[in-house]
């Protein structure tokens, strides 16, 4: 039953025990309430995380900065670490006797020929690459090394 003069709004009789019926307005006004604290709570958890991954960020920064640029960008550049890389080949030291008698055995016995896996092979050819690139980089550059042609 809607009592008279009151305009857009429709409620019960308290008679019943019922609560009163909301309006429209005041139902949609509680609904951007709930959105919005909603999207606060949202946002202080994306800000927290947000935090956390610049602090992880920065601690990758420096820890890369420690063990050198040319080891992080040839591990960016392979696509494997160079813990990976000795893993893989089961070397411990960068000895490059050591590196070449686990590849080649590690590669024969990945062979797709004798039932081996052609991933398996690659990963160990990877891992090859990347620890001769960190030797290559670990050893003076003669190339570097300054000389004068003709003095």
């Amino acid at each position: 039953m809607a009592a008279s003069g009151t305009k857009g709004r429709s409620f019960r009789s308290r008679s019943c025990g019922r609560p009163e019926l909301r309006s429209a307005p005041d139902m949609a006004k509680y609904l951007v309430q709930i959105v919005l604290v909603g999207a606060q709570v949202v946002g202080r958890a994306f800000a927290r995380a947000l935090r956390q991954e610049f602090a992880a960020s920065q601690a990758a920064a420096d820890t890369r900065g420690r063990t050198g640029g040319q080891s992080w960008a040839a591990s960016s550049l392979s696509g494997i670490s160079l813990q990976e890389a000795q893993q893989i080949l089961n070397v411990s030291t960068l000895s490059p006797e050591e590196i070449q008698k686990n590849y080649e055995h590690l590669f024969k016995v990945n062979d797709k020929s004798v039932g081996g896996s052609f991933y398996l092979q690659s990963k160990v050819v990877r891992a090859k690459e990347r620890l001769e690139e960190e030797l290559r980089i670990q050893s003076p550059r003669e190339e570097d090394s300054p000389h004068k042609p003709g003095t």
